[in-house]
């Protein structure tokens, strides 16, 4: 080989070096049903990060139940944030020294940029007359539900039926009867909320799924519009999709005003507008009342109003031994 191929080479290799060294990676893991969405604001994120700095930048996701990734992240997923469902999975990664301890004022909103509620699927048709809590507890329904223990999907489904029997003036032990029937309805627990979309609609599982209400839209767009309809109960909750820096990872990494500018984006219009495009409900109020035929008005409450926050419900419910174990038990 001679000198000047062998320059050229050394050349080469040295842009391409420089290169791959431009372009920062970052990884964002983030809860199941939000896929879809991420996928459209990474691609916004990056154009915008490109157009104010200068600077590419990759963003790479892993995808699983809001706590099964919470739990992969602390034993080592180099995550630069984490776009979660629900703040105990990131109180837990907190306990760990993975984030911040004060990750919720890091960031507006108690770090939730965008919330959601709980609503139920139906086959096309609707043909098990579903229209509320009480249809779920009827004799011969399925209900596909995830399970609270590894997804906030299904901690969200728990609280919301219960929380159904308090707003109607219950008490707590006829609220557990209530959730309790409900759950000797469900054949079979998912693992976090696409799973339980993939039963409900690929396995033919149950006659009705409750989920994220942005589940929607990736349903329709993944499967084609019809196969499902969306039933919005009368009263349902207020889900958070809380987000964090992963201050382990971008300590080693040096991403951390990278991974700050990712989750800050989250609150500027352009996002919102994509939240809301996938039916995420914006914390913008002006976006909110653009897309108002997409979010139906219904009875709306929060964790803190009936459980006295996640971390409290977490305790009394879904602990090992909690009130959910002690339930699902006996409906099996």
């Amino acid at each position: 080989m001679t000198s000047k191929i062998k320059a050229l080479l050394a050349t080469a290799a040295l842009a391409a070096s420089g290169l791959a060294a431009a372009q920062t990676t970052l990884l964002n893991a983030s809860y199941d049903v939000a896929r879809e969405f991420y996928k459209d604001y990474n691609a916004a994120f990056a154009a915008h990060y490109k157009k104010t700095t200068g600077k590419d930048v990759r963003i790479d996701q892993s995808h699983a139940g809001s706590s099964a990734l919470a739990r992969s992240v602390a034993d080592g997923l180099d995550a630069d944030v984490v776009t979660m469902n629900t703040s105990t999975d990131i109180d837990f990664l907190a306990d760990k020294g993975v984030v911040a301890r004060d990750w919720a004022r890091r960031f507006p909103d108690n770090a939730a940029p965008t919330t959601s509620t709980m609503l139920f699927l139906t086959r096309n048709g609707n043909p098990k007359g579903i229209k509320d809590w009480d249809d779920l507890v009827k004799p011969g329904v399925q209900v596909v539900v995830v399970n609270p223990k590894t997804g906030g999907n299904g901690r969200y489904a728990y609280l919301a039926a219960w929380g159904y029997v308090k707003k109607k003036g219950g008490s707590d032990a006829q609220a557990a009867e209530f959730v309790g029937q409900l759950y000797k309805n469900v054949p079979v627990l998912a693992r976090g909320g696409r799973d339980a979309t993939t039963a409900f609609l690929q396995r033919n599982i149950g006659d009705v799924l409750i989920t994220f209400e942005s589940e929607v839209v990736a349903i329709n767009r993944e499967f084609g519009d019809g196969k499902v309809d969306a039933v919005y109960p009368s009263i349902s909750i207020v889900a958070e999709n809380p987000v964090a820096v992963v201050e382990r990872t971008v300590a080693k990494k040096g991403t951390g005003e990278l991974a700050k500018a990712y989750l800050d984006y989250l609150y500027s219009d352009e996002a919102q507008e994509i939240a809301a495009r996938h039916a995420l409900r914006p914390r913008s109020p002006a976006v909110l009342r653009k897309y108002a035929a997409t979010f139906k008005p219904l009875q709306l409450f929060t964790v803190n109003e009936l459980f006295g926050g996640l971390g409290n419900a977490q305790k009394v419910h879904f602990n090992d031994g909690g009130q959910f174990d002690k339930l699902y038990t006996a409906a099996k």
